[in-house]
């Protein structure tokens, strides 16, 4: 019996070591790893399997692919860490109280992708990607008349959104791709809409 139990736990320190030892990474992530003695360190680790020090390191995936934030009715705010967002309340430049929706492309830069990790943390989105999008969403909004978002010119107002999204997200090391309006609505008493 007292030999079974030593082989029980010798495979369970032995997978525990030999699972602490490899770091797999997939197709279109990266890893960040973070040492007890040097922080986190500058050098990410691209997809492939690569070595580290149990216990001593450990690592982090980032999603290095095109993520989508999607701003709709039927997201979840409850999830702070979730990429999205309820419809923005916005004021236009003729004083009408619309709830904006649409999707925003962003991508993280590999390269800026430790020096996120250090500064900002794991939670970059409800620190860093929320506030701003409802902020210049808003800014830009205001810019514009109704028939400007719903017409013509939204090119312009997507091209405008973008623009100012970028002079937030690059210096931080967050690409944005794309900004893509959606449903533009009047706002009612009972829309759900993201006020802050």
């Amino acid at each position: 019996m007292s030999e079974s139990l030593d082989k029980l736990m010798y495979s369970f320190v032995m997978e525990d070591v030999l699972k602490g030892l490899f770091i797999y990474v997939p197709p279109g992530y990266v890893a960040c790893v973070y040492d007890l003695g040097r922080g986190v360190l500058k050098k990410v680790l691209t997809p492939g399997l690569h070595f580290k020090i149990p216990f001593w390191q450990k690592a982090k995936l980032f999603n290095t692919q095109t993520l989508e934030y999607s701003i709709f009715r039927d997201f979840n705010s409850q999830n702070e860490r979730a990429l999205g967002d309820i419809p923005i309340a916005a004021i236009t430049k003729d004083e009408k109280r619309l709830a904006v929706e649409g999707t925003i492309l962003l991508r993280l830069d590999i390269h800026q992708i430790p020096a996120i990790w250090q500064t900002i943390g794991e939670d970059f989105v409800a620190k860093i990607i929320r506030p701003a999008v409802r902020s210049r969403i808003r800014m830009v909004t205001s810019r514009f008349n109704q028939s400007d978002l719903v017409g013509e010119q939204r090119d312009k107002v997507e091209n405008s959104l973008k623009s100012e999204l970028e002079r937030i997200f690059y210096p931080r090391g967050i690409f944005v791709e794309n900004v893509l309006l959606g449903e533009i609505a009047n706002i009612t008493r009972h829309t759900n809409v993201a006020k802050e």
